[in-house]
């Protein structure tokens, strides 16, 4: 996935990049409207890895961009190695690292931490004021809540970014039944990363929202022109990978259940797990690596842990396989690998059959289902055409209104939206 970009007259004729948009002279002749961007984290999770794309590619001539984060991390170097200003302003630790499937029990929504929580929503919105920020744009559940309730003390319009499904299976209820009710109070508009995350917003978790300002804008990726499909290694071998976070939630057991069930038809297949354990997960990769051998597949399974170089190991993936077990918000991973022009295997769920067509730009399988994923791995191993025309139409699909240009576009019109609504 190295090389150039693809250029804008490929990437659609709907949707030009946001830096070449010509906003007309009446708006080019205004100063750029100030935004600021927060995020509680600097660690690149999949959140601020979409932020991080969508900082870059935002019009800097209509908005004068500022990311805004609570904690320092590699975020911060990223985003500054591409110009883009970034300030920490720190939040206690204690809040910061408590994981979301825990909010409910004892942080920001609890009254133990809220002496500190209240000091840091203080120092954030004089921070807000005095570089004088017109819109705040939050980016993950924690800058949703503190960040939101900031920017209302400050008098600025708010935006949230909803990245996460708030549904009891993803968070606890009293988180997801507490974030439901402030989406209606503290946001001047909300944006979710697909139609699966805006429906879990609804009271419920169903019918209709009560509520104006609630839009889609899907995650985009970005479509270099020149992208590697590989169709066998030179000595035969095969390549099927695994991208994420070593989580129950994530699906690397059922991924290990359906390379058992295949590794007899296609001797000539490896097979790798790309990620880490995070916080208290690590007994699970331990168990993983156990079923490994339970299953007699560690001769042929790369745990390959932590990887920088995560774009360069999916060019070389003939199959590209996604195995969550609760429905992801998006499916970042799953679009890059599209972007790449590789054939994907994954669970039908969350946001994932907004941008994948089932036996069109990729195969769909249900969540849990290590045969269903076994019949669907071994389908495309067996027929390297059928990998080549779905890889081919995936990419055609993410380029046709899948990429970052599309992205950071359809946020700047919610911006000026939220611009022209204030100034009426």
């Amino acid at each position: 996935m190295k090389g150039t970009t693809i250029s804008t007259a490929e990437a659609s004729t709907s949707i030009q990049d946001p830096r070449q948009i010509t906003a007309g002279a009446e708006q080019l002749n205004t100063p750029p409207v100030r935004v600021a961007i927060l995020d509680h984290t600097a660690i690149l999770g999949g959140g601020e890895i979409a932020l991080l794309n969508l900082a870059r590619s935002i019009d800097p001539r209509r908005y004068d961009l500022i990311v805004i984060l609570f904690s320092d991390g590699p975020l911060r170097a990223k985003l500054e190695a591409n110009s883009i200003a970034t300030v920490v302003v720190p939040l206690d630790p204690r809040i910061v690292d408590v994981r979301k499937d825990n909010l409910g029990g004892g942080t920001l929504l609890r009254l133990r931490d809220l002496w500190c929580s209240l000091k840091f929503v203080w120092r954030l919105s004089r921070q807000l004021r005095q570089r004088k920020i017109e819109i705040v744009h939050t980016n993950s559940l924690k800058s949703d809540l503190l960040g939101g309730v900031a920017a209302r003390l400050a008098f600025i319009p708010v935006i949230w970014h909803v990245r996460d499904r708030i549904a009891i299976d993803y968070l606890p209820k009293r988180v997801v039944t507490a974030f439901r009710l402030l989406a209606r109070v503290i946001p001047h508009r909300v944006i979710a990363n697909s139609d699966a995350t805006l429906r879990t917003l609804r009271i419920g978790g169903e019918g209709p929202l009560e509520k104006p300002g609630f839009s889609v804008v899907h995650d985009g990726a970005e479509v270099f022109a020149e992208p590697v499909v590989c169709a066998g290694k030179p000595d035969g071998q095969l390549t099927v990978g695994l991208v994420g976070r070593i989580s129950p939630w994530k699906g690397q057991h059922i991924f290990l259940k359906a390379i058992s069930l295949i590794r007899s038809k296609f001797p000539q297949a490896r097979f790798q797990i790309i990620g880490a354990a995070l916080f208290s997960e690590s007994d699970y990769e331990k168990q993983m690596r156990g079923l490994a051998v339970s299953l007699q597949v560690e001769d042929i399974v790369d745990f390959m842990g932590f990887r920088s170089d995560v774009p360069e190991l999916v060019d070389q993936m003939d199959v590209l396989v996604h195995a969550s077990t609760i429905g992801e918000p998006f499916g970042q991973v799953v679009l890059e690998g599209m972007a790449a022009g590789k054939p994907v295997v994954a669970t039908r769920g969350g946001g994932v059959p907004e941008f994948v067509e089932h036996g069109l730009t990729g195969l769909l399988v249900p969540m849990g289902d290590a045969e269903a994923m076994a019949l669907a791995i071994s389908r495309l191993l067996e027929s390297p055409q059928l990998r080549k025309e779905i890889g081919t139409r995936a990419r055609q699909q993410v380029i046709n209104g899948f990429t970052i240009h599309h992205t950071a576009g359809n946020v700047q019109k919610v911006y000026q939206d939220l611009i022209l609504s204030r100034r009426k």
